[in-house]
Parts: structure tokens; C-alpha cells; sequence
């Protein structure tokens, strides 16, 4: 697997820069220079992200907290100087670490892999959902079964499950379901939505005779505590 670092920076000497540095050992990119830029680069899911925090227009810290709306890969912010009250600032917003300018590349790509390492962990981790009725939800291996017998799901079916099965008891509308699962730019409507929860819960209703998604009338879905 090769990972995709987004690097965020006013400065297209500097992301150019970070960028060949972070080909060179085998990691894919992606570059924004501005804040706009950086929500549109969401879309290919990066699994770490470089954030310069004075960015004009909206800053770092502001932009970072927009982009926590949409992913949850680490955040490793560049700054030109960091104070106690920065750090704190920062991680508030939901950033993971530092960096100062200017750094070293070595020590840029010691802390990527250190983060990469330590959220492939949490994933592994996290990544099987089992339940007392006898679902089991394998997210990595991207499986699900029931008693023994696996349920079959279509690609954005199971992706529909996972951002649920995630975020057990939140609640989701359609617009926001579609955004995640979709993506900003995909052609179709939040209607889709509905009829894939229809199929999914028939293939449930099927083998277990249950209902695992749950309406919230008026405002949107839940995956069921």
C-alpha cells in the first residue's frame, strides 16, 4: 500500500519541495495552496496530512478544523514558531503534532512513518465490530457475517455500514451520508442513499432477521447501540 500525504502550504516552493522529498521514498502526494484547494483534495482520502498553519484567508487552525469534519488521518502541522499556547491552540483544533520550520527532511519523514505506524495500529485495532446476536464486522477484511454465514454487500453498500458501524448511535442525514460515502463531486442525489439502505437492510432481514439501521424520522440514520 502506498500512502497519500496531502501537503498543505501557501507556499508552492515549499510544497513542491516536501513533495519530491516524499516520492522519493515512496510515498504518493497530493498539494494545495490554499484552503480551497485542500477541502477539494479530501476526496482522495489521504492518509496524513502536512498543514502550513499561516495560510492566508482561513488559517491553519481554522482549516484544520474543517478538515476534521471529513477525515480523522493525522494532522502535522508547519509553523514558523511554536509556543506552549500554539501547541495547545493547536491539538484543540484537532492537529497531532508539530513541526517547525525550518526542518529537516529526515526528521519530517521520521515523523510521518511515526504517525503512519501508530493510526495503521489504531485501525487494526478497531477494525472488527462484533455483536452479542452473533454480527460479526470485519472493516479491514471488509467482510460481515452472521453466525457463520457471510453476508455479501456491494462496494458503497458496505461503505454506508462502515461510516455507521464507526459512529455507533451518531446520526447521519442523507446529504451528509452521500457527501461521505459519494464524495463532493459524485453525479446522483442524497436519494440514492435511501434506496441503499433500503438493500441493506433487506440482505439483513434476510439472514438475521434484523433491522441494524435505524431512522431517526425527520433528521437522518444510526447504526443501533
Amino acid at each position: 500500500m502506498r500512502y497519500k500525504i496531502l501537503i498543505i502550504d501557501d507556499e508552492e516552493m515549499i510544497t513542491e519541495l516536501i513533495s519530491s522529498h516524499l516520492k522519493d521514498c515512496g510515498y504518493d502526494t497530493l498539494i494545495a495552496n490554499d484552503s480551497g484547494m485542500a477541502m477539494e483534495q479530501l476526496k482522495y482520502n489521504p492518509n496524513l496530512i502536512l498543514l502550513d498553519i499561516n495560510m492566508p484567508g482561513t488559517n491553519g487552525l481554522e482549516l484544520c478544523r474543517n478538515i476534521r469534519n471529513h477525515v480523522s488521518c493525522p494532522i502535522i502541522f508547519l509553523t514558523a514558531r511554536v509556543t506552549e499556547q500554539d501547541k495547545i491552540n493547536g491539538f484543540g483544533f484537532g492537529g497531532d503534532d508539530y513541526i517547525t520550520k525550518p526542518f529537516s527532511l529526515k526528521e519530517l519523514t521520521a515523523r510521518i512513518a511515526a504517525h503512519l505506524r501508530r493510526d495503521e495500529r489504531n485501525i487494526e485495532h478497531n477494525s472488527i465490530f462484533t455483536f452479542s446476536d452473533g454480527l460479526i464486522v470485519n472493516l479491514s477484511k471488509r467482510s460481515i457475517f452472521y453466525n457463520d454465514k457471510e453476508i455479501i454487500f456491494s462496494k458503497k453498500e458496505f461503505d454506508l455500514i462502515e461510516l455507521l458501524i464507526k459512529n455507533i448511535g451518531q446520526v447521519f442525514d442523507k446529504e451528509r451520508i452521500y457527501e461521505l460515502v459519494w464524495g463532493y463531486d459524485a453525479s446522483g442525489d442524497s436519494n440514492t442513499v435511501k434506496e441503499h439502505i433500503r438493500k441493506i437492510r433487506t440482505k439483513f432481514k434476510e439472514i438475521t432477521d434484523k433491522e441494524y439501521i435505524e431512522t431517526i424520522w425527520g433528521v437522518g440514520y444510526r447504526w443501533k447501540n
